[in-house]
């Protein structure tokens, strides 16, 4: 638990540095460089900053342990991190999307050359991020460092989509192709739908946690799968399990022999959950109720 909360710390310190830096460099280039889909994508990386400042200050109560108050932990408040994250995208998106379209009921000038450079810096940046962080999510099962790569993977795609938007209206104003001079102001809409598609996932996901939805079925299978090598479990009547942050809750039931004892059927039931947590490791907590088997229910 303390190394969990060690690796999500040093993510979202990094991504605070990097975003800082980028945030700096593509608003004061964008607006000198007279870029909008650059400085569209330096308010999206103020965002981020703003993101891994909430991650950092919640990582410490996601991994409290249970207690009185919360039986069930407090895994859910990365959830709601995940979720505080996605509104706020949900917004960049729009400012973003409103500024690029108003620009093309006015006449548009040629962003500077360095704009370009700025968000190809940008874009090796985030891949870096992305990857990095991403992987350190999955090893540990983390909704907030999941929440900043996927700040990042939005990051990739609009930086690429900065670049290509300036690179085709300085060669418009170069060649005096007019069409070719709204490539910025194109590229600023697509960075906010990119934008917008990152947040409405994170949205997405958060409310299926925070409303309990059932884990995916693939996922229940390789529990019923475990469940299945005990002999002595007769019938299995349900398997249902949910997401609570980082960690996953399970609920089996099972049916065995209306003859054994509650000592035969407490022994067993703790032998399935010591096999499901052995096989999987983000599973925090298994309650299984056990139904009494008759020959004639078959």
């Amino acid at each position: 638990m303390v190394l969990r909360e060690a690796l999500a710390k040093k993510v979202a310190w990094i991504s605070v540095i990097s975003n800082v830096i980028l945030t700096i460099g593509k608003i004061v280039i964008g607006w000198y460089g007279n870029s909008d889909a650059v400085f569209a994508d330096g308010i999206h990386s103020a965002a981020d900053v703003f993101a891994s400042v909430i991650v950092l200050l919640v990582i410490k109560i996601a991994n409290k342990p249970a207690d009185k108050e919360h039986p069930y932990g407090h895994g859910k408040a990365e959830v709601i991190v995940s979720e505080i994250i996605g509104i706020l995208l949900l917004l960049v998106a729009v400012y973003v999307a409103y500024e690029g379209i108003s620009g093309f009921f006015h006449e548009v000038e040629s962003p500077n050359l360095l704009a370009m450079w700025v968000a190809l810096f940008s874009f090796i940046t985030k891949i870096i991020l992305y990857r990095s962080s991403l992987k350190v999510a999955n090893e540990n099962h983390s909704k907030a460092i999941e929440a900043i790569a996927f700040d990042h993977k939005a990051d990739i795609v609009a930086s690429i989509a900065a670049a290509i938007g300036v690179l085709l209206s300085v060669i418009g104003s170069r060649l005096d192709i007019h069409l070719l001079l709204y490539g910025d102001k194109a590229a600023s809409v697509f960075v906010a739908y990119l934008i917008f598609k990152i947040a409405k996932e994170m949205l997405t996901e958060a409310f299926d946690i925070l409303l309990e939805r059932n884990i995916d079925s693939e996922i229940l299978q390789e529990y019923i799968a475990v469940i299945k090598n005990f002999p002595e479990v007769k019938r299995i009547d349900r398997v249902r399990a949910r997401e609570h942050g980082h960690y996953v809750l399970v609920d089996i039931r099972i049916a065995i022999d209306h003859f054994k004892t509650i000592k035969q059927g407490h022994d067993l039931a703790k032998s399935i959950k010591g096999a499901l947590m052995d096989q999987n490791d983000n599973i925090r907590e298994v309650l299984i109720h056990l139904n009494p088997y008759f020959p004639e229910d078959k």
